[in-house]
């Protein structure tokens, strides 16, 4: 069974920083991109940034300059981190995974719970 958890929301004034960490666990035998998503009340769901295996990134416009995903292959864990936070950053974020099992070549992706994140003075 593949888990991936979240940790790091919660509520900050603007101009704040935040670091959320997502941990895969489970039976997977590779993991290839990992990404950030968030959703705010009433909108779709809309990807934040992502990395590949090989550590490039992609950055949305919305959050260039602000936001630095990262990644421990080791551990498992991709980081997002996020400064200069604006009230429009207010939404639930969820991790994304893409992996690998002994099926290969097929490739699966997998979702966080999601952690809240608010921005508000």
């Amino acid at each position: 069974q593949v888990q991936l958890v979240e940790s790091g929301g919660g509520s900050v004034q603007p101009g704040g920083s935040l670091r959320l960490s997502c941990v895969a666990s489970g039976s997977f035998v590779s993991i290839y991109a990992m990404g950030w998503y968030r959703q705010a009340p009433g909108k779709q769901r809309e990807l934040v940034a992502n990395i590949t295996e090989d550590g490039s990134t992609n950055n949305v416009d919305s959050v260039k300059g602000r936001f630095t995903i990262s990644r421990d292959n080791a551990r498992h864990t991709v980081y997002l981190q996020m400064n200069s936070l604006k009230p429009e950053d207010t939404a639930v974020y969820y991790c994304n995974a893409r992996l690998g099992f002994s099926d290969y070549p097929r490739v699966y992706d997998y979702w966080g719970q999601g952690t809240q994140v608010t921005v508000s003075s």
